[in-house]
């Protein structure tokens, strides 16, 4: 039997790469001239955290991250910004943190998916991972192509690993 996982994860050694190249901009940019902010890359809470004067620059700040992820290579969809900024006295903070592994909520939309798709393939959810398996590898390339067809719908960056015939 043929299979391959389904994970969400991010590299966190190009998301530092992706923060560190946006704090360089962030410093030489004219707009954000003598700005006592900060951005910084928290590897194992796994978070990105922003401090800036006003919301205005937190929310440049947000952009600049966006694009320097892209041009990294990294999904924007990876950061969770649900949550809202708060004030810390004279600045406004704000914590992303970056999701790692499928939620349930997320893996009961990709197993609907994929049952609905109606291939001859099964899959399971382990942990934080969905296994496909399924006779042909053909079905399960066809898995990978409806899977990158429908990421609008399903939120989150994924990754294909451990393809085994």
């Amino acid at each position: 039997m043929a299979s391959f996982d389904i994970v969400s994860k991010v590299d966190p050694q190009t998301m530092d790469n992706a923060v560190n190249t946006a704090r360089k901009e962030i410093m030489n940019r004219y707009d954000f001239r003598d700005t006592k902010g900060s951005l910084e890359y928290d590897k194992k809470a796994s978070e990105v955290h922003i401090t800036m004067e006003n919301e205005m620059r937190l929310q440049h700040t947000e952009d600049v991250l966006i694009g320097k992820m892209v041009k990294q290579g990294l999904d924007a969809t990876a950061l969770d910004f649900s949550k809202d900024h708060y004030q810390s006295g004279a600045m406004v903070k704000k914590d992303i943190k970056v999701k790692a592994g499928i939620d349930k909520e997320t893996s009961k939309r990709i197993m609907k998916i994929i049952k609905d798709s109606k291939l001859k393939v099964s899959a399971a959810i382990m942990d934080e991972q969905i296994r496909v398996t399924g006779k042909k590898i053909d079905d399960l390339q066809e898995v990978i192509a409806l899977m990158r067809g429908n990421s609008e719908e399903i939120g989150m960056p994924l990754q294909f690993m451990n393809m085994k015939s």
